[in-house]
């Protein structure tokens, strides 16, 4: 158990080394459901340090996933690069605040980027070929990854490379190659939309949720991050914009809700993307 308070108290002491003050604790089942009354909000450092010890083993005896969202920090940019490959982890070791290993042959890196902004952190995704929907979420390291396709044998979330205090400046990312190209992003107009000139409603988002695939070892359960970004692009194809879209996802999705705005944003700009590509307007 000492091995693995170690090894989580390294991971939010990394975050806690650039400006991260709180934190967001959550229990999910091997099913990917939270876990009833399983949210902490606004935890400090030493809030967690009383009560890791005891959530980490239930968590292990229960077969519960402890989830960490770490706060926003005012000195630098967090950027969450999810579902890497080994290469690629190698690649971003040398600029990232942390490396995890969540799965065999598959982590993340943390990256603490001075002077940031939401397009910049996509651009950081698509060039280093991360998962785009990441949510800014980790399972803590130390911690056992509790996903029904790895059973009997789950996992244990470990550090790969932790550089406390590593800030990173955007040229150096750029000059790494890890940053994809700067385009502009065309819109079209609400005319080329079929649907814009006319009546306007919300797309059904229930239905975009019964069409979703699968989470990988969910048991049948829906892929909720494909879901709302399909319905995003939806929104946006028939002429709903940005800023009312985001706000909208914040009232149809519980995922959104939990994750908050920076989740919603994240996916609306990714989804805008989407369909400036599919309508021949590179982003």
């Amino acid at each position: 158990m000492q091995a693995q308070l170690d090894q989580a108290f390294e991971l939010l002491q990394a975050f806690a080394s650039v400006g991260v003050k709180t934190f967001a604790v959550t229990l999910t089942d091997i099913e990917g459901k939270k876990v009833p009354q399983g949210y902490y909000s606004h935890c400090s450092l030493e809030q967690l340090r009383h009560t890791l010890r005891p959530m980490l083993q239930v968590a292990t005896a229960q077969q519960h996933n402890v989830i960490v969202r770490p706060g926003p920090s005012e000195r630098v940019q967090l950027v969450q690069l999810d579902d890497l490959a080994e290469p690629e982890l190698r690649r971003l070791g040398p600029v990232s605040l942390v490396v995890l290993a969540t799965s065999p042959g598959n982590g993340q890196s943390w990256l603490a980027v001075e002077d940031s902004s939401p397009d910049f952190a996509r651009r950081l995704r698509q060039g280093t070929r991360a998962d785009p929907s990441a949510s800014g979420a980790t399972r803590i390291s130390g911690s056992r990854n509790f996903k029904a396709k790895y059973a009997p044998h789950f996992p244990t979330i470990e550090i790969l490379a932790c550089h406390p205090g590593k800030v990173v400046e955007r040229v150096e990312l750029e000059s790494r190659e890890l940053v994809a190209p700067l385009q502009e992003m065309r819109m079209a107009s609400p005319s080329v939309s079929r649907f814009a000139a006319g009546w306007r409603k919300w797309p059904s988002y229930q239905r975009c949720v019964q069409r979703a695939p699968f989470v990988r070892g969910g048991a049948d359960r829906p892929d909720i991050s494909k879901a709302d970004f399909v319905w995003c692009m939806t929104a946006l194809d028939w002429g709903w914009n940005m800023t009312a879209t985001a706000a909208r996802l914040m009232q149809e999705s519980r995922k959104a809700q939990e994750n908050g705005e920076r989740y919603a944003l994240l996916t609306v700009q990714n989804a805008a993307a989407a369909v400036a590509r599919r309508r021949g307007n590179p982003r």
